[in-house]
């Protein structure tokens, strides 16, 4: 298969490009598990893919518990659907941990003794739908004189109460994430066994983001590749497997590939999950492409034609939206007029007036002066990276990649 029918296919797949779903959730359950370090760049992407227009109605769902937003899988921030909860992470979270183990040891989260009695102290905190934000639970554990310090170590109890199925996410509180208790949250779901669950994930994957490789899966939800062949083995029936490039991917036959939509621009996250999925077969750049010289979570690309045309980021103000391009000096006419729509549609999603300007060259980058130029880099999510993210204080503008959590 050539790589443009591939890129058309996923867009497709990932409904961006055919028939929109009707909710959020319906994107949540189609994708399984959606990467979401930005809160409301993750809603955004929700809505390129449905019915549903605004943040507001994407806050809804998620707020009435449609969807919920919790640690899995590699582990950062991921959307998931309730029902999907447990056995994913009964069948992912133990690696998780393991390899998270050296970092616990060096924030005493290891010792068994003082990790249950703050993870016991944190869900009485929480009971009786008691939510509260990470900062809250902060001050909460101190009053009760469990000595988990704010920041990082505070961080890695909520996370590991996450992986082990104890807390997920609540109502969002003003702009804060808060938790809930999963038990009251989630409705108790029939258990998988492991053979049943990896099958279970791995045709649910290539379903929402076929095609794709094997590498793509394993990298997604950071599995062994033997675990995948030994899946594909006993779902292989169900998929279509073709060649890209000499590597094996696969899809489901019976998921909508055909394009409905017309010509469009996307503006998608950073973390959006057809652009950080597949390290391989990506989005190909012009050759005057205003490349950022590494990965920035300010700047997101711009793609048109299924080709990745340039970057943009947006900052919100009191009734406005401001999105800034920079796009390939290549980009015709006709493609500028589809970004300023996107653009548009951004503004239309916030529910604000657009200030859009289109700017020329290698932006300024996040984490310093500009460097050489490169070809796009793919973002990693590394930990040092998400813990930056996470642990940061909410900012009002919300630039591409400001984290919105406390």
């Amino acid at each position: 298969m050539r790589r443009d029918r591939v890129l058309r296919q996923r867009l497709a797949t990932q409904r961006l490009a055919s028939a929109p779903l009707r909710r959020a959730s319906d994107v949540v359950r189609l994708l399984t598990c959606v990467q979401s370090q930005e809160r409301d760049h993750a809603f955004w992407s929700m809505a390129l893919r449905s019915r549903v227009a605004t943040l507001a109605e994407v806050h809804a769902e998620h707020d009435r518990g449609e969807f919920l937003r919790t640690h899995m899988l590699r582990p950062t921030w991921h959307l998931v659907a309730p029902e999907d909860l447990r056995w994913i992470l009964a069948l992912t979270s133990p690696r998780v941990e393991m390899g998270m183990g050296a970092r616990h040891r060096q924030l005493g989260l290891d010792d068994p003794a003082v990790l249950g009695r703050a993870l016991d102290a944190l869900g009485d905190l929480l009971l009786d739908g008691n939510y509260l934000t990470r900062a809250e639970i902060g001050r909460a554990l101190a009053e009760h004189g469990v000595a988990i310090s704010a920041g990082e170590r505070l961080g890695h109890l909520l996370l590991v109460a996450e992986l082990r199925g104890l807390i997920c996410s609540g109502p969002v509180k003003g702009v804060h994430h808060s938790y809930a208790l999963v038990d009251e949250v989630v409705p108790a779901a029939p258990t998988l066994d492991e053979d049943e669950a990896l099958q279970t994930l791995a045709r649910r994957f290539f379903a929402g983001h076929g095609p794709a490789s094997v590498k793509d899966f394993t990298r997604w939800s950071s599995l062994r590749i033997s675990d995948t062949r030994n899946a594909l083995d006993a779902i292989g029936a169900d998929l279509e497997r073709v060649e890209v490039d000499g590597e094996p991917h696969w899809f489901d036959p019976s998921v909508p590939r055909r394009t409905t939509a017309e010509r469009a621009a996307y503006l998608l996250p950073v973390y959006d999950e057809v652009v950080l999925t597949y390290p391989r077969v990506v989005f190909p750049a012009p050759v005057d492409h205003p490349h950022a010289a590494s990965a920035d979570p300010f700047w997101a690309p711009v793609v048109v034609d299924r080709t990745d045309v340039g970057l943009w980021k947006r900052t919100l103000s009191d009734g406005r939206v401001l999105v800034e391009t920079r796009l390939a000096a290549s980009v015709d006419h006709d493609q500028r007029a589809l970004v300023r729509i996107a653009a548009q549609q951004m503004a239309d999603f916030y529910g604000r007036d657009l200030d859009y300007r289109e700017g020329s060259g290698t932006p300024q980058l996040w984490g310093g002066p500009r460097r050489t130029v490169r070809r796009p880099s793919r973002p990693r999510g590394t930990p040092a990276g998400r813990r930056r993210a996470e642990n940061a204080e909410p900012d009002r503008c919300h630039p591409a990649g400001t984290s919105q959590d406390s």
